[in-house]
Formats: structure tokens, sequence, C-alpha cells
């Protein structure tokens, strides 16, 4: 039965601990790699800046990139060699936004999302506390935000279309006055519905636009 709805206002040791017992409870599905790539992000819990307000981290991705360059996203990359995804999401963040986390910032993960581009991308939640400030690397990161959990709980969210290319439903959010498609929505939705609702939901069945196709 998935759990009620419980307030998430303060950047707490009961919000930390809540999520830690959601996640602990859910069972995650974890995806064979099939030729896909394997990557992580950091799906990072601070502070909203200015209160005791929760917060999460998203980025807009240096155009020179690669992979996806300008797009929205959560910190993250492919696994190192032997690296487990919640080392990996550990090191991207400190790479890509200077912050600085432990193990035992670990909270869980969620579920594995399969990307169109060719990658397997593992969500590892993370409870950074309060960061005093972002120092986003330049060749990677355009813009860095802190965006309050609240921005999830809105009635839009999540915002559903079709689309001629495929059967199944895009997914995304409004924020920080554009759209955030997957799979960093569909990331971002199971945070809500997963870590903070503790409602056993799941997002790889979600679309993403076809600009992320590649």
């Amino acid at each position: 039965m998935a759990a009620a709805h419980e307030p998430s206002e303060r950047l707490d040791d009961a919000l930390r601990e809540r999520v830690r017992r959601h996640l602990a409870a859910f069972e995650r599905i974890a995806l064979p790699g099939e030729g896909r790539r394997s990557a992580a992000v950091a799906v990072t819990l601070v502070d909203a800046g200015a209160d005791d307000r929760p917060a999460f981290l998203i980025t807009r991705r240096a155009r020179g990139l690669r992979n996806h360059g300008g797009q929205w996203a959560l910190p993250g990359g492919r696994l190192d060699p032997g690296e487990s995804p919640a080392d990996a999401a550990r090191r991207e963040l400190h790479e890509e936004l200077g912050v600085a986390c432990g193990p035992d910032a670990v909270l869980g993960l969620l579920d594995d999302f399969p990307t169109r581009s060719g990658f397997v991308i593992t969500p590892v939640v993370i409870f950074a506390g309060r960061v005093a400030e972002l120092a986003p690397d330049p060749a990677e990161v355009a813009e860095a935000h802190r965006v309050p959990v609240a921005v999830l709980e809105g009635p839009n969210v999540p915002q559903l279309r079709r689309i001629p290319e495929s059967n199944r439903p895009v997914i995304s959010i409004p924020m920080l006055g554009t759209h955030i498609h997957a799979p960093t929505a569909a990331i971002l939705f199971q945070l809500r519905e997963v870590a903070l609702r503790g409602r056993a939901t799941r997002v790889a069945h979600f679309e993403q636009p076809v600009f992320a196709w590649r």
C-alpha cells in the first residue's frame, strides 16, 4: 500500500530518514546493459539557498559537450571501470558542481532508466544537506540551479503529451521558465512519488522528446 503523502517543507533529519526509509522499502528495477552504456546521476537534496526548504540540483549542460550538449540534466555521467553507480554519482556531483559528499550521504537508488541515446541511467538519491555555494565546472556546466522540491508538488506535474514518432507519452515538468523532459523529468517525478511520498511508481515507460534521441 502506498504511504500517505508526508509534508517535506524542511531540509532536516526527519526528511533524510523518511527518504531513506521509502527508498529502502522500494523494490527498484535494475536493467541489464544489453549493449547500452552504464551511467549514473546524482538526485541531490540540498537547501534552497535562503531558508531551510529542501531543493534539488539541476544543470544545463555546456553546449560543447559531445552528448546532449545544451540540455537540462542532473549531475552525472558514465561509470568508470569498476565504479559503482553511487560512487560515480558522487564523483560527478563533485566534478560538475564542487559538491563533495561521503558514502553515508547516499540514501538509495531509484529505477534504472533506459535512454534513446544508448545509456542505462541509475539515479542515486543523495542528501547533501546545506551547501554554501555551488562551483560549476564551465567545461561541463552552463547553468546550475537549486529548485525547491515544492515545484514537484504542483498540480501540473507531470505533464504528458503524445508525439507521432512514438506510442509512449512524453513526460515533462515545468520549471525554470521552461519544460524539463525525460530522462530528467521521469527521474524527478519518481523522486517525488517514491522518495518523498512512498509510492511504488514506475517511470521507465515514459518517452523522451525526439531531440534527446541522439
